[in-house]
């Protein structure tokens, strides 16, 4: 067994005591590189932060780095394969490089670490989403000779005071991280497991980096959560039912559509978007504050993962059909011009062929702007996987998913051809990548827009009218 002088056990809220100082980094280079969702991505800013502080310094080329990491995702056992095929590249270029250390982060490290430390032996140190200030300890064991690991979870922590370092972005957009872990526990999901419980961060930590962000010209700006309507501060420490709080903590709280009636004012030429929201915790509250401000994007990205009640049910989602239907009636009422998108699972433990018609039906009924669509993906010690059997032949998830594919094809050309004809304000983030004569932007219902580039750069305001589109994209010209 190789020799790890952190030994960390599955128990939230232990801490080791480190009695050495960290080593400065001595301005050795680091390379990272982010899979899944956009708060892996977000994590990568807070460790390129931390790093910084202790005198290391990225870089976008993995051949120059001395230090490589990857943060994973374990959502789906695709993502994970992925992960693992570029481990294996970084091996290969170690044997150039024999002094580059190899690091996994996030939520493939605290689910997978034996085996990519002992078992595999792939890389040096493995760090999950809860550990990132312990990195430079970390480091400094690995060049000691050691292989190294941290993946306690916390109950508090939220990297709320930390300036995370904007690693490869435009200079346009931006994330910010509002809460962390989550409580929802779906049937199907590993998210509970590697990120823990969940925990919102201090609201004015939140407008300090949303003020900094202004200062340095960024556009747009995106609330991050597992679940951010469950956002609520009263304090610190997980989460809490607003019933369960004191009198005190009641008067002091905040929740989402607080906090966003705080963030918008800031600075009103700032976009703001938010992800992710679940359909059991998205109240009118937060609606009518998306209506009063102008400057929030009129875009609601709301998961429903299946259009049956039986299944969803099976899931854990805490809605059923009727209720997400619902909450779709609120947004057309409130924001009668918002966008909405989705996340579908397809082929779910003992789904029938009715509960697959259940989902189309609900898409037919939505008729959403744009959908994630993903096969069942059976992931270990999930509740899923201990109590139902993936009984779904794979052929039979195949099919179905490419009825979902088709059927959301369908909807979104239909959607973007209503757009066309029509003028709308676009926030240029780039050049297009087919062609450098042309630029590229969103709409406010997240809508990409590309049009001729003449004099126009990233981050600016471009009144856009749309000549033409495909079932992805509006094509138009500066007006």
């Amino acid at each position: 067994m190789l020799e790890t002088k952190t030994i960390i056990e599955e128990k939230q809220g232990e801490a080791l005591d480190r009695k050495s100082k960290p080593i400065a980094g001595n301005g050795k280079k680091v390379y990272i590189e982010s899979y899944g969702c956009q708060m892996n991505f977000s994590d990568s800013e807070i460790v390129a932060s931390i790093l910084e502080t202790e005198g290391y310094s990225t870089t976008r080329l993995m051949q120059e780095a001395d230090i490589v990491f990857l943060n994973t995702c374990s959502i789906r056992e695709k993502a994970e394969q992925t992960v693992r095929k570029r481990i294996k590249s970084f091996r290969k270029e170690k044997v150039r490089k024999p002094h580059m250390i190899i690091g996994v982060l996030g939520c493939m490290a605290e689910r997978m670490k034996s085996k990519l430390l002992e078992e595999e032996k792939l890389v040096d140190v493995v760090v999950g989403p809860d550990a990132y200030r312990d990195l430079p300890s970390l480091l400094e064991e690995v060049d000691g000779g050691r292989k190294a690991v941290n993946v306690i979870l916390s109950k508090e922590e939220t990297y709320g005071d930390l300036n995370p370092v904007r690693l490869g972005g435009n200079g346009v957009t931006a994330f910010v991280s509002i809460t962390r872990g989550c409580d929802n526990m779906c049937t199907f999901c590993v998210v509970p497991f590697t990120r823990g419980r969940e925990r919102s961060r201090e609201p004015e930590s939140i407008l300090n980096e949303v003020r900094q962000l202004s200062k340095d010209g960024y556009r747009e700006i995106t609330l991050l959560g597992q679940n951010v309507d469950s956002y609520l501060w009263y304090g610190g420490g997980p989460r809490k039912d607003f019933d369960k709080l004191s009198k005190e903590e009641k008067e002091r709280s905040v929740n989402f559509a607080q906090l966003m009636d705080l963030v918008a004012p800031i600075d009103r030429k700032i976009r703001i978007r938010f992800s992710t929201s679940h359909p059991k915790d998205m109240t009118d509250d937060v609606l009518k504050v998306m209506a009063k401000h102008e400057n929030i994007c009129k875009y609601i990205h709301l998961p429903f993962q299946s259009g049956n009640s039986r299944i969803l049910e099976m899931m854990n989602r805490g809605y059923t059909r009727e209720w997400y239907i619902n909450r779709i009636e609120a947004i057309k009422t409130i924001i009668p011009d918002c966008s909405i998108s989705a996340d579908v699972i397809t082929g779910f433990c003992s789904e029938t062929e009715e509960e697959h018609k259940d989902t189309l039906s609900l898409m037919e009924y939505v008729k959403y702007h744009f959908a994630y669509m993903f096969k069942y993906s059976e992931r270990p010690n999930t509740l899923a996987q201990r109590k139902y059997e993936d009984d779904i032949p794979e052929e039979t998830k195949a099919r179905r998913l490419s009825e979902i594919i088709d059927l959301q094809q369908k909807h979104s050309l239909e959607r973007l051809q209503k757009d066309v004809g029509k003028t709308y304000e676009v926030l240029v983030e780039g050049v297009s990548k087919k062609s450098e004569n042309e630029l590229y932007g969103r709409t406010t219902h997240n809508s990409v827009v590309v049009f001729p580039k003449e004099n126009y750069k990233a981050g600016d305001y471009v009144m856009v009218k749309i000549n033409s589109c495909t079932s992805a994209t509006l094509i138009g010209e500066a007006i």
